[in-house]
């Protein structure tokens, strides 16, 4: 008998769905131009190849450029502050995280809607109430969410990080359009968000370069790990899977020579 999944569980799949379906439609102004935008360079990634790993250390530092850097902007509203115990936060440091953000909450029992501290079963809180409030700071543009942007864009990490890196000066036929910034990896070159990583503008406590190009690197490896959190799992569930098809074959061959063997 087959299990039906519950209404959270469908919740959830819907909501993802819907952010990868927004992620991938483009602007119809910058979809003929997609084809100008170089291939991102390929990055060496621990998680790559079928006995990849997540790098926790890699994965703390890019969640501290996001939450330095890009949580300004950008939301993350499918991951929940406990999700971060999954890359080597303990309980304690959990909470600690949370607790930097008040959440809205209620009604009261006056009815009334009230702020009060974050706790780990609280999703990662938005750095704008509504759509219009994002767009109004942001001339216009809206930032996306980038629970699974990841996962959303042709190349994945190798994009993010070559789009982190990839900011230059216009080349002189290039004409601007007012409030935009040339990328070389964006299709179409220009896009609303500027330059956000700078040279030692997020201190590591772990001694790692404080450089654009690790920052770039550590946080684009942390919206993977954001976008396919069980990657891990289902690797080795894989293997599993290949070890098992593996003996099951030997055995059916072995069967085979068994039952034929007086058979000429």
């Amino acid at each position: 008998m087959t299990k039906r999944p519950t209404m959270k569980t469908m919740i959830v799949s819907a909501a993802r769905a819907l952010v990868v379906a927004g992620l991938l439609a483009l602007p119809a102004g910058q979809a003929g131009a997609a084809g100008e935008a170089p291939k991102p360079p390929a990055q060496q990634w621990s998680f790559d190849g079928i006995f990849g790993t997540w790098d926790l250390a890699s994965l703390q530092r890019g969640f501290q450029v996001y939450k330095e850097v890009c949580a300004a902007c950008h939301g993350m509203r499918l991951l929940s502050y406990r999700n971060l115990a999954d890359i080597g936060f303990s309980e304690d440091e959990v909470r600690a995280i949370a607790a930097q953000y008040f959440i809205t909450d209620g009604p009261d029992e006056f009815g009334d809607m009230f702020e009060r501290e974050g706790r780990p079963s609280d999703r990662f809180a938005s750095p704008f109430p509504n759509e219009q409030a994002a767009r109004a700071a942001n001339n216009g543009a809206y930032p996306k969410d980038l629970s699974v942007i990841a996962k959303a864009r042709a190349g994945g990490p190798d994009y993010l990080h070559a789009l982190l890196t990839g900011y230059r000066e216009p080349p002189a036929d290039t004409e601007m359009s007012p409030g935009m910034f040339y990328n070389e990896y964006f299709p179409g070159h220009q896009m609303a968000m500027p330059e956000v990583l700078f040279e030692e503008s997020v201190s590591y406590a772990d001694g790692s370069p404080m450089t654009v190009e690790q920052y770039a690197y550590d946080v684009s490896n942390f919206l993977m790990w954001a976008a396919e959190p069980t990657l891990e799992e289902r690797k080795r569930m894989g293997i599993k899977v290949i070890l098992f098809l593996i003996v099951f074959t030997a055995l059916m061959y072995a069967v085979k020579r068994k039952v034929w063997a007086d058979v000429h």
